[in-house]
């Protein structure tokens, strides 16, 4: 049987179209204003105790749009960067954004230096984001870059008197926010001042809304090109498959702990969310257990979003399984593969089962995912509706099912290509198939198995790792001589990376070496593992072999 009729036939015994859904509108900010305009008093996004409804997180950005337009003369196709983590001033800098028809570059408040430098130069973008924590980094990076201006908010600016005033104090006790120079800032309350109306955008459905960094399947990190059509078909995709059966979920309350800048969540808070009058809870620190469930506790939401590094971290915590799930009705997970415990775990102490699903940020994001009352645990679903994908051998032959190979897929959702790299965009997007790296497998009903990853990407709770970009990182310290990473499984977060290092110094330790990573690349990027070798295997043209590392890892985890 063809993979193609094993799809079609699941999504007819699901009650799906095969078909691209209608558009729920025809700009990202047309979607917005929709809500606006039917549930201006609903709530939108909670944080740090503060609500916004969608008329609140309107009037902000139109202040933070007026700002964009008259005093930093920004106009429809700018870059802007966003370097924020899950805050009120997320949506509201965003929409203002929509307003102004600029480009959105998501940026992680994580970000090294040399990352920084990349991506604004790549994207070119002109105006930056950032909270007040992350200035200094921010600030180092900025002479090599074309940043014109820096925009800082700190976590209170959108939270009423007194608790501003209170938290302010506390932090100042603690230490905890850097003192910010007076005159090369701009304050984020200066945005919040601003009078007048910036002129009405209009932008078409080809027009490019976000640059959403991605190593894709191979080397330095690229800009994905989103357009407004991308994202927009992504939801209509996704709010069939989410609604299966008839099932509503107007105006659901949704658990939010991913960061934002990751087109994952990106498209859930700032595409499902409007679209379904939702209200999103932001989390904008999702490590700190204890503070995540403090904050849940006591909240009735119906949607989890998350990965299976965060359901680990969360089972093991004893007020977490004491909590009050009733109205839990649907726990999303992608961004990493599901461990099967995990998910039956999560079954048992939520009354939930989780439904997994599968992208990439080149797909804006789902391709598959497991539809409510259909889940098959150990699966990353079914094509979601207006969703073509074959399986292809690795001389381009077409397998049937249950036949291994590379999964191709097409719709509406991919991407236009890559920012400025059209010779790598040719090598992922051929005859119109969006080549995604991955090696699965599709059963008779249609569900689709990830087997294994055509390249080397490591996958750490979520976040995409290219061994090649942190090697040729770690062999710029002067007792490296050559290096190789791999990923090894590790149960909290899916992979960790491990480091084999050639030394020119017998003295080099591990700790030098995960010293000098941290202070080169974003935490989840720094090995956990370092490991000296003598040599590293090689092939016959001197390419260092990482299939041969990963299967000495492998034999001696068994």
């Amino acid at each position: 049987m063809q993979v193609q009729d094993a799809v079609k036939k699941a999504q007819q015994r699901m009650g799906l179209t095969s078909e691209q859904p209608p558009l729920p509108a025809q700009s990202l900010l047309q979607l917005w204003q929709q809500a606006v305009a039917d549930s201006a008093d609903s709530p939108a996004f909670t944080c740090l105790g503060k609500t916004l409804t969608y008329g609140d997180v309107d009037k902000l950005a139109d202040r933070a749009a007026s700002y964009f337009y008259h005093e930093m003369n920004l106009r429809a196709g700018d870059r802007l960067a966003v370097q924020l983590p899950n805050l009120l001033q997320y949506p509201v800098v965003v929409v203002a954004a929509w307003k102004v028809g600029l480009v959105i570059v998501n940026t992680n408040p994580m970000y090294t230096h040399r990352e920084l430098v990349h991506q604004f130069n790549d994207s070119g973008a002109t105006v930056v984001v950032v909270l007040d924590q992350f200035y200094e980094t921010l600030r180092a990076a900025l002479p090599e870059t074309g940043v014109k201006h820096v925009i800082v908010t700190r976590p209170i600016d959108l939270l009423p008197q007194p608790k501003k005033l209170l938290l302010a104090g506390v932090m100042k006790v603690l230490g905890k926010r850097p003192a910010l120079p007076a005159s090369e800032v701009i304050h984020f309350s200066q945005l919040l001042a601003a009078q007048g109306d910036a002129p009405a955008h209009s932008p078409a459905l080809a027009d490019i809304c976000a640059l959403q960094y991605t190593g894709g399947t191979t080397g330095v990190s690229k800009g994905v090109m989103l357009t407004q059509q991308s994202i927009l078909s992504n939801i209509a995709q996704a709010l069939e498959i989410v609604a299966i059966g008839g099932h509503s979920i107007k105006h659901f309350t949704t658990v939010s702990p991913l960061p934002l800048y990751h087109i994952y969540a990106y498209m859930l808070n700032m595409g499902l969310m409007p679209a379904t009058r939702g209200h999103s809870l932001l989390i904008p620190d999702p490590r700190n257990i204890p503070a995540f469930v403090k904050t849940i506790k006591n909240v009735k939401f119906e949607i989890f979003c998350g990965l299976n590094s965060l359901f680990v971290g969360l089972l093991q915590n004893k007020e977490f399984q004491k909590m009050d799930f009733s109205s839990l009705s649907l726990t999303l997970s992608g961004g990493m593969a599901l461990m099967d415990a995990v998910a039956h775990d999560w079954e048992r102490v939520t009354g939930c089962v989780v439904s997994e699903g599968y992208g990439m940020t080149e797909s804006s994001p789902i391709i598959s995912m497991n539809p409510s009352g259909f889940q098959k645990i150990g699966t990353a679903g079914i094509p979601i509706p207006g969703t073509e994908i074959k399986v292809v051998d690795e001389h381009g032959v077409e397998q049937e099912v249950g036949g291994v190979g590379e999964l191709c897929v097409r719709g509406a959702q991919v991407m236009r290509g890559y920012w400025q790299r059209e010779a790598q965009t040719a090598e992922v997007i051929v005859d119109g198939w969006l080549h995604t790296g991955d090696i699965v497998t599709v059963d008779e009903e249609g569900y689709v198995k990830i087997v294994d990853r055509l390249k080397d990407m490591i996958i750490v709770s979520g976040f995409n790792v290219y061994p090649s970009e942190l090697e040729q990182t770690l062999t710029l310290h002067p007792a490296v001589l050559e290096c190789a990473a791999i990923g090894v499984a590790d149960n909290k977060a899916g992979e960790v990376v491990k480091m084999f290092v050639v030394a020119s110094d017998p003295n080099l330790t591990q700790e030098q070496v995960i010293e000098y990573c941290r202070a080169n690349m974003a935490g989840y990027k720094v090995p956990k593992f370092v490991e000296f070798r003598n040599d590293l295997p090689k092939s016959n043209v001197g390419k260092v072999l990482r299939k041969e590392l990963k299967a000495e890892e492998l034999a001696k985890a068994h």
